[in-house]
């Protein structure tokens, strides 16, 4: 009979948070290096929740996200998984596929180069 050692920090269901990876945090900082190169945005912060990630976007530290850029696994059979966020609260674009969600932003990178 072998008995396994206790893990030093046992993971249960509960300890579980939605974030996001290697692939999906490339795009976005792709995304935000450029927009930081073109002056407009200057500071994020991103969170792992039960049932989101969050990747927050600041034109400056001490204020509100000027865009959130969200990832909700539950809605995937659904609207999509995907969201960019406004100030407002307003959803700009939801869809399946990350890059094409993020589009809504490169057209603000288009008009802040010209």
């Amino acid at each position: 009979m072998t008995v396994q050692p206790p893990t030093p920090f046992p993971q249960s269901p509960a300890d579980e948070r939605v974030a996001f990876d290697r692939g999906e945090l490339g795009t976005i900082l792709t995304l935000y290096g450029r927009m930081v190169a073109a002056g407009e945005w200057r500071d994020y912060a991103m969170s792992f929740l039960k049932d989101v990630a969050v990747f927050s976007i600041f034109r400056r530290t001490a204020e509100h996200p000027l865009y959130r850029i969200e990832k909700r696994p539950k809605l995937r059979n659904r609207q999509g998984m995907y969201a960019v966020i406004g100030m407002d609260g307003q959803i700009l674009k939801r869809g399946h596929d990350l890059r094409t969600v993020l589009r809504v932003l490169e057209r603000k990178l288009i008009r802040a180069v010209e």
